[in-house]
């Protein structure tokens, strides 16, 4: 079974092959350095022949030596310099499934080749604090790293500073700061790897995005060139966050989600620019995985809802096992969707989406409107969404309250979203004003989604008493949160008028 834990650390360059490490006794808390001893690493690295592991960032290796042989995948946390997750699998053969999913998003069907293997002779110390607790893990490394062929090698001293769990962050920089004085500089390479691929000559970059025959791309300050920097954002995000969300980290679902959906809305909106006979097709696919997730996203978002009800209703109201019932019902979902989502990832139908968006960034289908200035180009096509929002909003409140009102109301949010990405799509190039169109855009979307919650909400609660009354309980307590639901669609209803006046007033302009 895989284990993750998190790695801070620094990495330096020894300034001599026999360099030893200052008395660091003279740190500020440390209150004892002890000799570990020196042990022997052994490391096989793999990526792709383009290696797109090492592109992003991305390790995978298999170790033997040391306490936690076997096999280590590092994935970046954010864009913090030095803070990885590493996941660890025991040793085997081959990759291990958990590992080989990880990184499914960036090596498609490709092979994983061995690209470098590097040995280290490991001299490890460990500070501790009065108490005898660890603050740091200070490692000198003698790496020696040669190419998989066997047909270049290199070598080099390095030190590595890894912070305990729990320790603060800040006690690195006292350790930096002591070996600095001891004519110690940081690396200029992130890892042992980005070193031995650049050292060996093993290192290379294929670009998918330029296969020969490409055409020209089009100019920096082109509608063109901004719309597809827009897509290859979102599809960039899409890959980094596949990892996220096998891992189920938080809030990661819902990110992947609007990455689908920002490129779909950027197909839509910008249909002058790129050739929706083309985009269509990616489209769908775009809004099938977006379905596929929302199935986990939806849940979660209905659960914090129902619980945050539940937790408001004073104890005098709440009749029968309402909180059992309510875990009863989310464990239950939760289950089922969180397989479900991994088997979407896992399919060849996601795959298929990925490399299909890789194959429509790389020969782009533009139109004679990618060659106009961004900002005409990108103001126009967020003023027309912003009037398809207002048709949606006049016609949705237009109905009487009910079903059909509801419907209506949920298609104007999905308008006021599109809207919204539109705003977001120009900023870059008109600023201020597109960052305010974003944020009106969004106060609209927030209140239709709001109501469109409620309106989720309510069918859930239908169903946990009817679940309630079937079992012999008391159904009390689920018509009251239907009732509170109701109230606050209704407020919402009143609510819409003023805040899409207050965000129709101001006007987006090409510069």
């Amino acid at each position: 079974m895989a284990e993750t834990k998190r790695e801070i650390e620094r990495k330096y360059d020894a300034p001599t092959d026999n360099f030893r490490l200052p008395d660091l006794l003279k740190v500020p808390g440390v209150s004892a350095v002890i000799d570990k001893g020196v042990v022997e690493l052994d490391a096989v690295y793999y990526d792709t022949e383009d290696q797109r592991l090492a592109e992003d960032r991305i390790t995978l290796r298999r170790r033997s030596g040391g306490a936690d042989a076997g096999w280590h995948l590092k994935l970046p946390v954010s864009l913090s310099e030095g803070v990885r997750d590493e996941v660890q699998a025991p040793p085997s053969d081959t990759l291990p499934r958990a590992l080989a999913g990880l990184v499914r998003s960036r090596v498609r069907g490709d092979e994983l080749i061995p690209v470098v293997r590097l040995r280290s002779s490991r001299d490890v110390s460990h500070l501790t604090d009065a108490d005898g607790s660890l603050l740091a893990e200070v490692c000198v490394d003698a790496v020696r790293a040669e190419r998989a062929d066997g047909e270049r090698a290199t070598a080099w001293t390095e030190i590595e500073v890894e912070l305990a769990d729990g320790a603060d962050p800040a006690f690195l920089g006292k350790v930096e700061k002591r070996l600095r004085k001891a004519g110690v500089e940081r690396s200029a390479s992130a890892s042992k790897l980005a070193r031995a691929l650049e050292e060996t000559g093993a290192e290379q970059r294929t670009n998918p995005e330029t296969p020969a025959g490409a055409g020209a791309e089009p100019g920096p300050d082109t509608a063109g060139a901004r719309v597809l920097a827009r897509l290859r954002a979102q599809r960039d995000a899409l890959v980094e966050l596949d990892p996220a969300v096998r891992r189920d980290l938080p809030d990661s679902v819902h990110q992947m989600r609007v990455a689908t959906r920002r490129m779909r809305s950027a197909f839509k909106t910008y249909k002058k620019v790129l050739d929706p006979a083309v985009t269509g097709a990616v489209g769908e696919e775009l809004k099938w995985l977006a379905a596929e997730l929302g199935i986990d996203r939806d849940r979660e978002v209905l659960t914090e809802r129902l619980t945050g009800r539940i937790d408001a209703v004073p104890r005098t109201l709440l009749l029968g096992p309402v909180r059992g019932r309510l875990r009863i019902w989310a464990v239950a979902r939760r289950h089922g969707s969180r397989r479900h989502t991994v088997a979407v990832l896992d399919g060849r139908r996601y795959l298929a989406l990925l490399n299909s968006l890789d194959a429509l960034l790389a020969e782009p289908p533009l139109l004679p409107a990618a060659d106009k200035p961004a900002a005409e180009v990108l103001a126009k096509a967020a003023r027309k969404d912003k009037a398809r929002l207002a048709g949606r909003i006049e016609h949705a409140l237009s109905l009487e309250p009910g079903t059909r009102r509801d419907v209506a109301l949920h298609e104007a949010r999905k308008a006021a979203k599109r809207a919204r990405y539109a705003g977001e799509a120009a900023r870059p190039v008109l600023g201020k004003q597109a960052k305010k169109f974003a944020k009106r855009m969004k106060g609209v979307q927030s209140v239709l989604g709001d109501h469109q919650d409620s309106v989720v909400a309510r069918e859930a609660l239908r169903q946990l008493g009817i679940q309630a009354h079937g079992a012999g309980e008391t159904a009390f307590t689920w018509g009251l949160l239907y009732g509170q639901e109701q109230a606050a669609a209704a407020d919402r209803e009143r609510e819409l008028p003023g805040v899409w006046a207050r965000a129709e007033k101001r006007k987006l302009a090409a510069g």
